[in-house]
């Protein structure tokens, strides 16, 4: 097996686990990431509705795929915040998709506190 393949394989065990635990509502969604290459997405999702209530993500960005991934995730993070409040939600559960909490990951969920969110 490829060290590629073990990775995903790692990432999905361990989002798996943390699905076990977080669960979205109504009133406290659930914040999905998903990180790619080149790219951070972001998701509110109402767990008991089966529904999405919003997304952002680093493609609908102005100038996307231009500069730091980095701080494209911080501002994806801040539309997802905006986004949030807008829905009238003001506190979250985070579910980090299995990713380490560092880099990226870490950046989209500090700007959303900063904006506004809770978790």
């Amino acid at each position: 097996m490829k060290a590629t393949v073990k990775k995903r394989i790692a990432r999905k065990t361990r989002h798996r686990r943390i699905r076990k635990v977080v669960r979205g509502t109504t009133k406290i969604p659930r914040v999905a990431i998903f990180r790619s290459s080149g790219h951070i997405y972001a998701q509110l999702i109402d767990d008991i509705k089966g529904k999405s209530l919003g997304q952002a993500s680093s493609l609908k960005l102005e100038g996307s795929g231009k500069g730091n991934k980095t701080e494209n995730a911080k501002q994806v993070g801040k539309n997802l915040a905006a986004l949030a409040k807008a829905k009238g939600v003001e506190k979250v559960a985070f579910d980090r998709g299995g990713y380490e909490y560092h880099g990226r990951v870490k950046a989209l969920a500090e700007a959303a506190r900063e904006a506004g969110l809770k978790f």
